[in-house]
C-alpha cells in the first residue's frame, strides 16, 4: 500500500487531489461537527445542491459577459477552467444559506419546505445557465460527483483561503456557536445574538460545502459533511475533540478513497464515500461492545 501511494504521489495531480482532501478535512471536521450536534443535516444539503447555481453563473459570466469586456479574456481564462465556477458556487451558497436561514427563523412556513424550494431553483438556475453558455458546454458530473483528480492549484489557494477564515471564525465566536448548539433558551438569556451567529454558522457550511464539492460532488456532499462527525460522536462527547477526531478521520478516508481509486481504477468521489460509509457501519457495531466491556470494567472497580 505504501509503495502504490509513493508512486501515485510522482503525479501532480495526485498531489494536488491528497492536499485538497487534506484541507477539505480540516473545514470538514470543525463544521461537520456543528451540522451533527445543531441536527441540520438537511439544510446542509439544500445549500450544498443551491450551490450548483453558482458554477451554472460562474461559467455563463466567463464565457458569455467576460469576453465582451476584455477582448483576450476567454483565452486568458482558460488556462484556469476551474476558477469562475468556483468562486461562483462560493458567492451562490452563501447567499443561498442566508436566505434560508432568514425565512426558516422569520416566517411560520415549514422549514423542509422551504429548502427544498430553494434546493430545486438553485440546481435549475445552475441547469439553465450551463444551458445559456455559448460553445463551452461544463460536464455536469464532474460538479455533481465530484473531480478531486482535477482540483488545480488555484483552487487549492481557494480552498486554504476558506479554510483559514472558517478556523479564524470558529476561534473568535466558539463560546456563542457553542451555546446555540445546545441550548438556545440560554444563549438568548445571555444575550447572545442567536440569529446572527446561526447565519454565520450557515456562511461556514456553505464555504465547507464549496470545498466537498470539488472532492467529492454536490451529491455526496452531506456523506462527507456528517460521517466523520456521527462517528466522533460516538465516541467522544466534547465538542474539540470531536473536530479534531472527525478532521483526522476525515484525511483518513480521503487517503484511503484515493488510494482505492488509483489502483482498482475507481471513481475517486465515491471511493471516498464508500470508506466513510463502511467505517461508519463497523462503529455502530463496536461501540455497543466498548460500552459494555467499559460498564464491566467500572462495575469490577467499584466492587
Amino acid at each position: 500500500m505504501i509503495a502504490a501511494i509513493l508512486e501515485a504521489l510522482q503525479f501532480a495531480f495526485m498531489r494536488h487531489a491528497l492536499l485538497a482532501g487534506v484541507l477539505v478535512s480540516v473545514a470538514c471536521g470543525i463544521i461537520g461537527a456543528y451540522v451533527v450536534v445543531n441536527r441540520i443535516v438537511f439544510i446542509s444539503g439544500g445549500i450544498a445542491h443551491a450551490a450548483y447555481g453558482g458554477i451554472g453563473l460562474g461559467f455563463f459570466f466567463k464565457y458569455n459577459l467576460l469576453p465582451l469586456l476584455f477582448v483576450n479574456a476567454a483565452a486568458a481564462l482558460d488556462q484556469r477552467p476551474g476558477y469562475f465556477p468556483l468562486v461562483g458556487a462560493i458567492l451562490f451558497s452563501l447567499a443561498a444559506a442566508l436566505v434560508m436561514g432568514l425565512v426558516q427563523r422569520r416566517t411560520r412556513q415549514r422549514a423542509d419546505t422551504i429548502i427544498g424550494v430553494l434546493w430545486a431553483i438553485g440546481m435549475a438556475v445552475g441547469i439553465i445557465f450551463v444551458d445559456l453558455t455559448q460553445g463551452y458546454k461544463v460536464d455536469l458530473m464532474s460538479y455533481l460527483f465530484g473531480s478531486i483528480l482535477a482540483v488545480e492549484s488555484s483552487e487549492l489557494l481557494i480552498i486554504l483561503a476558506l479554510d483559514v477564515i472558517i478556523v479564524v471564525l470558529v476561534a473568535l465566536f466558539y463560546k456563542e456557536l457553542l451555546a446555540i448548539s445546545f441550548d438556545e433558551t440560554f444563549a438568548t438569556v445571555e444575550n447572545v445574538p442567536v440569529d446572527v451567529i446561526y447565519l454565520l454558522l450557515l456562511a461556514m457550511i456553505a464555504m465547507t460545502v464549496v470545498m466537498l464539492m470539488r472532492v467529492v460532488g454536490l451529491i455526496m456532499v452531506i456523506a462527507m459533511l456528517t460521517i466523520p462527525a456521527a462517528i466522533s460522536g460516538l465516541f467522544v462527547k466534547d465538542l474539540k475533540r470531536m473536530m479534531v477526531l472527525s478532521s483526522f478521520l476525515g484525511m483518513v478516508f480521503t487517503t484511503l478513497g484515493l488510494w482505492f481509486s488509483y489502483s482498482w481504477n475507481l471513481t475517486s468521489g465515491a471511493a471516498i464515500i464508500l470508506v466513510g460509509g463502511v467505517t461508519y457501519l463497523l462503529s455502530l457495531m463496536v461501540h455497543p461492545v466498548l460500552l459494555r466491556a467499559r460498564r464491566r470494567r467500572l462495575e469490577q472497580a467499584e466492587a
